[in-house]
């Protein structure tokens, strides 16, 4: 079965982490509008795609693909007050591998093979992109009124409600973001793909803000699962019932139609408000107990990974049962 996971960061770690124990075949598609941290240094100084999201998928597989000691290392951040200092092994490497190979997916399979893990990493554009988005409460005089911030930083600490994100290509004016060709073809030929969870205005919705992807995403024949977060983001998305993910994401992208919808069930406080949002999206809602009982915050990647099976109607040796389109929310 061939699984495509669209994200960012934590989450899509958490996803990939989950996906593997279902099937081998995984492909990431990992958003490239950071502008924080080592990432946002490294894309600043040298005009390149930021790493740091992208580090973290191959950190994801490689833990998976029993290459711990990569995992580590690629997630090492150097200490001191240096030039290095807060700088992440694996951004750097990659950084270099862009600017020698000169093509970023040429590099990022060229880090597969250096790394050794069966999973492929893609950027969802060749282009670093940038973040804009509309938020109200930041006016102390009209509450209301909608301000427009831009920066994936500044949209995801905002301490406003952040109500709409665009993205653009730094530089330009009119021309939309461009998809990476090899994340479309990726989507297109997939078996299932899955949306989330993730900081969801600025890791998981940027996805079907850029054109050609948006464009796979609708027409693409795989079943489609959503994965939700298990609380609210301070932010982001402070307030947010686990539906009103749900319709944000029919906002932004109204003729997206999906199969599954995967939730914790303690972080659903209404799973029939779920349900009903589920259904405007042509999905089912799948409750399970997905979170990690030791670390607050966090998927426990062996019951996502059994909710996942569930949702996709797969039987443990991962046959085909039914499909997600042919079972009953649970």
């Amino acid at each position: 079965m061939r699984a495509v996971a669209l994200g960012g960061g934590h989450g899509l770690h958490a996803t990939l982490s989950a996906v593997r124990r279902v099937t081998p075949d995984v492909t990431a598609i990992v958003t490239v509008a950071d502008d924080g941290g080592s990432s946002g240094r490294l894309r600043r100084e040298l005009g390149l795609l930021p790493p740091g999201d992208l580090r973290q998928a191959f950190a994801a597989f490689a833990a998976e693909d029993g290459g711990t000691l990569w995992a580590e290392v690629f997630q090492h951040r150097f200490g001191g007050d240096g030039a290095l200092a807060g700088h992440a092994v694996g951004n750097l490497l990659l950084a270099g591998l862009f600017e020698v190979l000169g093509d970023p997916v040429a590099a990022l399979d060229e880090a597969r093979r250096l790394m050794g893990v069966s999973g492929r990493v893609l950027p969802m554009s060749p282009e670093p992109l940038e973040i804009e988005g509309e938020v109200s409460g930041l006016d102390s005089e009209d509450p209301s009124a909608l301000r427009r911030i831009r920066g994936q930083v500044a949209v995801a600490s905002t301490p406003g409600q952040v109500r709409r994100v665009s993205l653009r290509t730094p530089g330009t004016s009119a021309r939309p973001p461009v998809a990476c060709e090899e994340a479309v073809e990726a989507v297109l030929a997939a078996d299932v793909v899955f949306l989330g969870p993730g900081s969801w205005f600025t890791s998981v919705l940027p996805h079907l803000l850029v054109p050609g992807l948006h464009d796979a995403l609708v027409r693409t024949t795989a079943t489609k699962a959503i994965v939700l977060n298990l609380v609210p983001q301070p932010g982001e998305t402070a307030g947010f019932s686990p539906e009103r993910h749900l319709d944000v994401l029919s906002e932004h992208a109204p003729l997206l139609r999906v199969d599954a919808v995967i939730a914790d069930r303690d972080s659903v406080p209404d799973p029939a408000n779920l349900r009903r949002a589920a259904t405007r999206l042509g999905a089912r809602a799948h409750l399970g107990a997905v979170a990690d009982p030791e670390v607050a915050g966090r998927h426990d990647p062996d019951a996502l990974a059994r909710c996942m099976r569930e949702a996709l109607g797969l039987g443990r040796g991962g046959e085909h049962g039914g499909g997600a389109k042919g079972r009953e929310g649970q």
